[in-house]
């Protein structure tokens, strides 16, 4: 028996999130019924965190203890076999055996795209949020600077645990690209639940010149989730990469 770790790739358009659920297909169910047609028997995998119906992933790791003998990238090639055409690993090896991809990590990284055009493109409708109005992406990178460093974000997240412990260390927050497409990437040691798509949400009102970045600042500083603007879409979403 060895422990394995492996990066996934999901478009999470038709699942209801990552993590198991009664009801409603889930990245966690499909891969563990994957895993169960190669003889795994455990109650469960660990995931290095947890995204919400429809958010993407590049680069999301999971976890798992799984009597193999045929080698790493048969066993990709494996669960490939058996996993529907939304969701694929992309590499697969074996870890220490006390890895936990949650709580080894050292950090996340996240892309959300922006498509901004006057009119809608069903090729991006999956992974980009349209929005019509003209945005000032000066504006939006002014305001996301203020985001580096250790802070409260209880503005724009929650507690995934159920806690009150809201304080994360972002390093970067970079928007990039040019009209139409935009992109906001954001990396932390941690993200709170919603964090990422309650940050986009009021750097778009910053955008659309409805918020300045002293108004954002402001609204991170009162630590008020009432000062959070609408989340951003889910589709608009992709969790990059996971930091070790």
């Amino acid at each position: 028996m060895a422990r394995y770790r492996a990066v996934i790739e999901y478009d999470g358009t038709d699942f209801w999130g990552f993590q198991r659920q009664a009801r409603g297909r889930t990245v966690q169910g499909e891969l563990e019924a994957a895993l169960r047609q190669l003889g795994w028997t455990g109650p469960t995998l660990w995931g290095a965190g947890r995204t919400d119906t429809g958010v993407h992933a590049a680069g999301q790791v999971v976890a798992f203890d799984l009597e193999w003998r045929h080698g790493a990238p048969a066993l990709a090639r494996a669960l490939n076999a058996h996993l529907p055409p939304d969701l694929a690993v992309r590499t697969a090896g074996e870890s220490a055996p006390d890895f936990r991809p949650r709580f080894d990590a050292r950090g996340r990284r996240y892309r959300y795209t922006i498509y901004n055009a006057p009119a809608r493109s069903p090729l991006r409708a999956r992974y980009a949020w349209h929005v019509q109005t003209p945005l000032d992406l000066p504006a939006m990178q002014a305001a996301a600077e203020r985001l580096v460093g250790q802070q409260d974000f209880a503005t724009f997240g929650t507690d995934p645990d159920g806690g009150t412990n809201t304080v994360r260390t972002v390093s970067q927050a970079d928007w990039s690209g040019r009209p139409p497409e935009l992109y906001f990437d954001i990396q932390a040691d941690a993200f709170l639940y919603r964090m990422v798509r309650g940050l986009v949400g009021t750097l778009k009102q910053v955008g659309a010149g409805v918020m300045t970045a002293a108004d954002l600042e402001a609204s991170l500083r009162a630590r008020d989730r009432a000062r959070c603007a609408p989340l951003a879409p889910p589709g608009g979403l992709c969790w990059m990469e996971v930091l070790y």
